[in-house]
């Protein structure tokens, strides 16, 4: 008899023993399940990317959307970074649809890792463009759309002035590629182009790095051996 108690006694213990087992490994389960929604990172709401503020440019729209814009942007200095150096451009007021442009698309990072891709010796240097599909992207975005020459406000083809090439579409009025613009390094070779292209600006500080750039190796296309980068273009006071 007392041998049957002691082994029910046993049994008694050893299913208390295994039911206390099972809950606490239920209750480390619960635990660790509950620190894991407490640790779980919200989740973000996922929500549009809010559109541009600003309209695809074309032919159509361009004019009338820089002469708005021109009210409200007035910036007229900037500051284009390059592997050579820093150029301080003054961009005219009076060429205001071209000064315009050049703030919209510096404001937008247009010009940022773009290259200067056409130097002619003794003549000018010529950026804007390159071979990347993130400008193809970049131009997507802006629009398509020229800008008519503005050639009358006295303004020359001097050294150092900046101006904007004509598009390359073959075009009777010189309507310019509103994405490129290039700087004269020698006036001289470059009186030719007064009265077709408009002159927009000139640099201020910074002649010495146009001459470094003119000075690279070019191939017979007058692109660069070496790629010459535009690191960014931004507003100064």
């Amino acid at each position: 008899m007392i041998k049957h108690l002691r082994f029910l006694l046993i049994v008694s213990l050893l299913l208390t023993n295994c039911e206390d087992k099972q809950t606490s490994k239920q209750s480390e389960n619960a635990v660790v399940k509950d620190s894991i929604v407490t640790k779980k990172q919200p989740k973000k709401e996922t929500t549009k990317k809010a559109e541009t503020d600003f309209p695809k440019l074309t032919d159509a729209n361009a004019m009338e959307f820089f002469l708005e814009y021109d009210k409200e942007n007035k910036e007229n200095k900037v500051r284009i970074t390059t592997d050579f150096g820093t150029i301080d451009i003054l961009l005219y007021d009076k060429t205001k649809f071209h000064r315009s442009n050049f703030i919209y698309l510096t404001k937008r990072k247009y010009f940022d890792g773009t290259q200067f891709y056409r130097v002619v010796k003794n003549f000018v240097i010529q950026g804007g463009s390159s071979d990347g599909l993130d400008l193809y992207k970049k131009r997507r975005k802006i629009g398509k759309y020229l800008l008519p020459p503005d050639t009358k406000r006295g303004y020359e083809h001097k050294r150092g002035a900046i101006s904007m090439p004509s598009s390359e579409i073959e075009n009777a009025y010189k309507l310019a590629s509103p994405f490129q613009f290039f700087i004269v390094v020698n006036r001289e070779k470059a009186k030719h182009l007064d009265g077709d292209y408009t002159v927009f600006g000139e640099v201020i500080k910074g002649m010495d790095v146009v001459d470094k750039i003119n000075a690279v190796e070019t191939d017979d296309g007058d692109w660069p051996l070496q790629n010459v980068h535009i690191r960014k273009v931004e507003i100064i006071k």
